[in-house]
């Protein structure tokens, strides 16, 4: 089978008849052909640097180019990109005239039009047999167009060619969409500027809008220092505006020159300020996109088998390349991680038959290994990929690998299979048989002589992700690029739902793993409805932790700022959620199993991409007159030398079910629900839970309200200790659990003293080693090893060994141990410009917690009810307030009745709770002096004598 590896487009205006002849070279796709098992492998080309060097943004001799000028406008990392220019024809003959266009491969073409001498031909996306048959009958005419698609790094070349007469005016313009990836912390766009000659219109836009607002933007040097003062970046919250205007002196290569000095990509790069954990839900055009990159979170254990090709078309810079990436990734790997290496060439061999841990001594043996490699024979691909699982399936069963460590295989190919098992859709099935659920394949295919359609399948179908490395560039670099993407495993098993009938058509929601610096994306449609938010629920595990985080968005709110926005790109949620599902469905079309299923998925295909204009590899853009009489056909042929698209989000699907995973969430089990909840009761969360009704607290500055169960009584004091000190709550070394609170200080005096509150509450479960840390900024969780920390700003369920953390966003933290005792943290904000006041805690303690005989602690001796007498009731000084005598623990005390504050219900105005409050900080009522419970840090046990 041939394909269509180059697509000339030729445009010819003759002069007697002004009519268009178009002429075409190569033959199209057949589709119907099975490419999987073709035993014959043509080799495929490879760019050469000259062919690079030889790219022009406009081709032809004695033209003038009058403009070349390339906007992009981002909103919510989606970017539609539009390249203009005006040329003339200035010779005193006819001639061709190019305009190519190098775009990143991840894009799709949405629109591409030109002008010829008044002579307008705008284009539109159908299917491609349709297409296909209105340019065959231009093409039974002796007219044809076409379209090439070269490869290049990262980039496909749009080209286009007009012949046209001297003085001829030519306008081209080109648009093309695609979702930025992050990777490493930033989002990066690149626009390809080649111009090959002078401009004297010469400008790049790019503007950004992220609703959530613009963290850090800059323009890396990738043109050149003579460049940087022609590069202007604006930026406020949430937008930015870079601009790159050089004059026809600052384009020059030298000041003599004629030759542009402009050569290569004009790149953006850019990130977003986000809430560590929460994810970023938005709402626009009755569509959604769910954003998920948490940070802050403490590596995944990792277990990996590097499967190097060592055969002979290794041997070279090739290999040199690897060695020296190879030395530099086991550098990278820490004793939590254990790893080992198969090299293969016609024989399969292993550095070490087993797992290791990556010690010092390891890594330094390993890396020994590698560099003496000597590249010859054969490739035997099964079999080496065989080993690699056998391995990871070893030390699972013996127990050796961590239940929530990343299990993968990375591997390293120039070529196809030539030893052992051959047929590459065999390979595909044993790969398939054996991988496990948990474990991911990654594939780095060297060059072009391998398959790259073949590395491809296979990765997405073992959850994970195929990448080209270029051996006519820096290999090593490459390599280590990509390794560093993968080698920081922050959680596994992230979902993405919703409240049932509150969304359709939802993308991928269902992901194996999220590494460090990346992102998930979600889109899909918003249903009709009563309420004017929409919930999302993402849930995962992460190192000792399951976290569930719920982010809600307002209908309307964002459609209306758009409105504001010039530059916006208004439909941006309605086209990324078709892209990302086009995308998707490219990929499930790749590996369907049957010719019904590729025929259905080829329907949706289509279907999107001519609704949503984009040129696919089903899809063709037909691009005509006005009148509907010349007809041009530009195409998107299925190039063998790279696979169609890589998955969206952190580490491919959980599993090779793309299909969206439909869940109601439900509550965790330790929330205790007040009624029977309806599905769209129980999307809300555990703020729904069952409030105690007896409770003892500590809330202001700081005051105590205790309750006595066996009477029935509630009693206060305050304790007025200095800002620093540290009180101890609760101490309980029988259960292992301590609560200890810090005082904060009012920012000055009132009346000549300096209220004190909470400004830090520590929770620390000594069993598990978990402490829980919380103060008005953050929420912190620390085992020992992983130290985790959450904001304010999301709601979330996280749970850690026999501790859970349920976080209400700006509202309070509930901590759970062993589902039988807990801890609520109110969170009190006050007017930032209050010249007195701070934020600070309140402390919420249930009566039946099951605290151990030897709890003690200003609210933990209260776990024993003291007997308790109050008589002698009496008007005091003030009317309102009676006064009476208590006698507790052999002593007698003068007491008033007044009432504090319960604000679990009202954080603003509170519910009154009224109690006997006693005087001297407690003095008489909690045992000793309340000195006795300052304790030296947030984790101490209160000292007993």
């Amino acid at each position: 089978m041939r394909r269509l590896l180059l697509l000339v487009l030729g445009l010819v205006l003759l002069h007697e008849g002004r009519c268009f002849e178009f002429v075409i070279d190569g033959e199209w796709e057949n589709e119907a052909t099975h490419v999987h098992d073709r035993q014959e492998r043509h080799k495929r080309a490879i760019l050469t640097s000259e062919e690079q060097e030889d790219f022009e943004a406009i081709r032809g001799d004695d033209i003038t180019v009058k403009s070349y000028k390339v906007e992009s406008r981002i909103t919510s990392r989606f970017a539609h990109t539009t390249v203009r220019s005006s040329v003339v024809n200035s010779g005193s003959k006819a001639q061709s005239i190019g305009f190519n266009v190098q775009i990143p491969k991840r894009a799709f073409i949405t629109n591409f039009t030109m002008n010829v001498n008044g002579i307008t031909f705008v284009g539109s996306v159908k299917e491609k047999t349709v297409a296909r048959n209105l340019y065959a009958q231009a093409r039974a005419r002796g007219k044809a167009a076409g379209i090439v698609r070269a490869n290049s790094l990262d980039l496909e070349t749009f080209k286009t060619e007009v012949h046209v007469p001297p003085g001829s005016n030519i306008e081209f313009e080109l648009h093309y969409q695609e979702l930025m990836q992050r990777k490493l912390g930033f989002y990066e766009h690149s626009l390809y500027l080649q111009p090959g000659r002078l401009v004297p219109q010469f400008q790049a836009d790019v503007y950004i809008y992220e609703p959530k607002g613009i963290s850090k933007v800059e323009t890396p040097d990738t043109l050149g220092e003579k460049f940087i003062n022609a590069i202007k970046v604006t930026s406020s919250k949430d937008k930015a505006h870079i601009v790159f205007k050089p004059n026809l002196q600052q384009q020059k290569k030298c000041d003599n020159c004629t030759d542009s000095a402009i050569d290569g990509p004009f790149t953006v790069r850019y990130d977003v300020n986000r809430d560590d954990r929460i994810g970023e839900l938005q709402v626009s055009d009755g569509h959604f996109v769910h954003f998920f990159a948490p940070s802050g979170l403490s590596p995944l254990p990792k277990n990996i088998v590097f499967v190097i090709d060592v055969s002979g078309s290794m041997w070279g810079v090739k290999m040199k390349q690897t060695v020296e990436a190879m030395k530099a990734i086991l550098d990278d790997l820490t004793f939590d991680d254990h790893f080992s290496i198969v090299d293969f060439n016609h024989n399969v061999r292993c550095w070490s038959e087993d797992l290791v841990p990556g010690s010092s001594i390891q890594i330094a043996d390993a890396k020994n290994y590698v560099q003496n490699i000597k590249p010859n024979g054969g490739t035997n691909i099964n079999e080496a990929l065989m080993r690699a699982v056998q391995m990871l399936v070893k030390a699972s069963n013996q127990g050796l690998i961590d239940s929530r460590s990343v299990s993968m295989i990375i591997l390293v190919s120039d070529g196809d299979p030539t030893v052992g098992e051959i047929k590459l859709s065999t390979i595909q099935k044993n790969v398939k048989r054996v991988m496990r659920e948990e474990y991911s394949l990654f594939s780095l295919g060297i060059g072009f002589d391998v398959d790259y359609d073949f590395l491809e399948r296979i990765a997405m179908e073992n959850r994970g992700m195929a990448q080209r490395i270029y051996a006519n560039h820096d290999a090593a670099d490459q390599l280590r690029a990509f390794y560093s993407q993968v080698s920081s495993p922050l959680m596994r098993q992230i979902t993405v739902q919703f409240p049932e009938d509150t969304v359709s058509d939802v993308t991928q929601n269902s992901f194996d793993k999220y590494f460090s610096g990346s992102e998930i994306v979600v889109a899909g449609k918003v249903l009709p409805s009563d309420s004017n938010t929409l919930t999302s629920f993402t849930t995962g595990t992460a190192a000792r932790l399951d976290l569930t985080v719920h982010t809600e968005s307002d209908l309307s709110e964002l459609d209306q700022e758009l409105a504001k926005q010039q530059h916006s790109f208004t439909g941006f949620a309605k086209q990324l959620w078709a892209y990302i599902t086009v995308k998707q469905l490219i990929s499930e079309r790749s590996l369907a199993t049957t010719a019904a299923k590729k025929r259905k998925i080829t329907q949706r295909i289509m279907a999107l991409a001519v609704e949503h204009q984009f040129v696919t590899p089903l899809t063709a853009m037909l691009v005509e007159s006005e009148d509907g009489t010349e007809r041009l056909l530009a195409d998107f042929p299925k190039d063998p030398k790279h696979g169609c698209c890589s998955g969206i989000g952190g580490g491919g699907p959980a599993s090779s079910n793309l299909a969206p995973v439909r869940v109601v969430y439900q509550p965790p089990p330790w929330v205790q629900m007040t009624t029977a909840a309806t599905p769209s009761e129980a999307a809300k969360g555990p703020e729904e839970h069952a409030v105690p009704q007896q409770i003892n607290l500590v809330d202001n500055d700081p005051h105590f309200i205790v309750h006595l169960r066996g009477s029935d009584t509630h009693v206060c004091f305050n304790i007025d200790s200095k800002v620093g000190h540290i009180l101890n709550l609760v101490s309980d070394p029988g259960t292992g659990l301590v609560v200890n609170g810090q005082l904060i200080g009012a920012k000055r005096m009132k009346k000549g003293k300096q209220n004190t509150y909470f400004g830090t509450i520590s929770v620390y479960y000594q069993p598990d080693g978990v402490s829980v840390t919380i103060s008005t900024d953050s929420i912190n969780i620390n085992d020992g090893t992983n130290n985790q920390t959450f904001t304010w700003g999301a709601t979330a369920d996280i749970a850690q060994d026999g501790v859970r953390i349920s976080i209400v966003r700006n509202s309070h933290v509930n901590v759970v141990i062993n589902n039988n005792i807990q801890v609520m943290v109110l969170l009190h904000r006050v007017w930032k410009k209050n010249p007195i006041s701070v934020d600070f805690l309140g402390i919420y303690i249930p009566n039946d917690n099951q605290y151990s005989p030897l709890a003690h602690g200003l609210i933990g001796q209260f776990n024993r009810d003291p007997e308790l007498n109050v008589y002698d009731m009496h008007q005091g000084v003030d009317p309102l307030k009676p006064e009476a005598t208590m006698e507790v623990k052999g002593n007698t005390l003068q007491v008033t009745r007044g009432w504090q504050k319960d604000y679990r219900l009202d954080n603003k105005r509170g519910s009154n709770i009224y109690c006997w409050f006693v005087h001297n900080s407690g003095k008489g009522f909690i045992d000793g002096h309340y000195t006795d419970y300052i304790v030296p840090n947030l984790n101490s046990f209160l000292h007993t004598h």
